[in-house]
């Protein structure tokens, strides 16, 4: 019958593709009571293997399960509300929630039941908001931990809020902040300790927590979690993929043709896999085609991967980018990717040191450590160290950023000149 496409978002079910040995690996954390971090370059299903887990989890009825989404959230009390409302599933935790809500509230709560999520966020804020957070959280935890069956909760894009906490609007991390940041961190820490038996923590998101953690010095906030790291797909895997997306839409991808399309990609992130196979089949629809030859292959990859199509997800890479580090250190970490496309995909020791320089040369000058912008650029993927200097990971993003960003480029050794 063969694959359907992913469609860009999360997938669970017949849409999840390959996996089964992480899955069984988190499965195996899960029953062994281990609060896990999973962790991933961009785009590599890091929400998809976290929602299938949960699905199969439900299906064998050992575990409840809850999924929480921070996304949106700006505070502290929105992630508690976040947490409470995505509670409400769990139907036991729900009656103890609305016993601990009756006393603790003056208004009434008999018809919260029937409210929509959305009202529910409302209530839950004007009753428990502000400085009244921590409590509320507390009970969320406690009711979740007197379950029937154990807990499984995903806490989903945390980094983002930590970021937010740390960061404001204005990119800046105050000393008030930081101890913001290091209360609901402390909080949640306590919370999966106290109650380690009957909850499994597991937090995943689209930018990378340890080195948001790191920058702040907040590290040690986040050692209750054990690092789950996902890896990309290796090549016979994605044409695996590829051809069993050929098979469902009645397409013909001789493996030539997908061993270019892995070549030109050379890190086979899921999502890009996936991507590429969209693009070429509307490029065959348009051409009212049904086999790809290899000849199509370099087109569909500079006209519609690298086009102004296949941009639209590739700019997700850019905006992450600047929401961890800022406008400041997204100028650096601009610069270093920049200055590896130009200088044909290598970025030296020595141009790492004339970035140094230049940025101290500057009359105002970043506060930002390079090696602080080289520690995100890695850990989330963009770059990889190599005995010759840093290299992306990535083909289609090293061709993209090459395409974005290096007409008109000067490299450091010019700027110092």
């Amino acid at each position: 019958m063969g694959l359907k496409k992913a469609g860009g978002s999360w997938v669970e079910g017949e849409r999840f593709f390959d996996r089964e040995v992480e899955i069984e690996a988190l499965m195996e954390r899960v029953r062994d009571g281990t609060h896990t971090l999973v962790t991933a370059q961009r785009r590599m299903g890091k929400t998809s293997l976290v929602r299938e887990l949960l699905r199969r989890l439900r299906e064998q009825g050992d575990f409840a399960t809850v999924f929480v989404d921070l996304e949106d959230a700006e505070t502290t009390a929105d992630a508690v509300v976040e947490i409470a409302a995505s509670a409400k599933k769990v139907r036991s935790t729900w009656h103890r929630m609305r016993a601990w809500m009756s006393k603790s509230s003056t208004a009434a709560v008999d018809r919260i039941d029937e409210v929509s999520l959305r009202k529910l966020r409302v209530k839950l804020h004007a009753r428990f908001g502000g400085e009244n957070w921590r409590t509320t959280g507390d009970a969320v935890f406690a009711s979740l931990a007197k379950s029937k069956r154990p807990v499984v909760l995903v806490i989903d894009e945390l980094p983002i809020l930590v970021n937010r906490l740390l960061q404001g609007h204005d990119y800046q991390i105050t000393p008030e902040r930081r101890r913001d940041a290091d209360e609901f961190l402390s909080w949640l820490r306590k919370n999966g300790q106290a109650h380690a038996r009957r909850i499994r923590l597991i937090v995943s998101g689209s930018v990378g927590l340890e080195p948001i953690l790191k920058r702040a010095e907040l590290s040690a906030q986040a050692n209750i979690f054990s690092p789950f790291d996902l890896k990309p797909w290796d090549e016979e895997t994605a044409i695996d993929c590829l051809g069993q997306l050929a098979v469902h839409y009645d397409l013909r991808f001789p493996e030539d043709v997908c061993r270019e399309m892995c070549r030109l990609l050379r890190c086979c992130v899921p999502q890009h896999v996936q991507q590429f196979f969209d693009q070429f089949h509307e490029y065959l629809r348009r051409n009212s085609r049904r086999e790809a030859t290899l000849d199509d292959v370099s087109r569909v990859y500079s006209e519609e991967m690298l086009g102004v199509r296949g941009q639209i997800d590739l700019e997700h890479y850019e905006s992450r980018l600047r929401m961890v580090l800022g406008d400041e250190a997204y100028g650096i970490a601009s610069d270093l990717l920049t200055e590896t496309a130009a200088r044909d995909g290598i970025l030296s020791e020595r141009s790492i040191a004339q970035c140094g320089a230049y940025v101290a040369s500057l009359p105002d000058h970043a506060t930002v450590r390079i090696e602080d912008v080289l520690h995100v650029l890695e850990h989330d993927g963009y770059l990889a160290r190599y005995e010759d200097g840093h290299r992306f990971v990535s083909g289609l993003v090293e061709d993209w950023w090459r395409a974005r960003h290096s007409r008109g480029f000067i490299p450091f050794d010019q700027r110092l000149n």
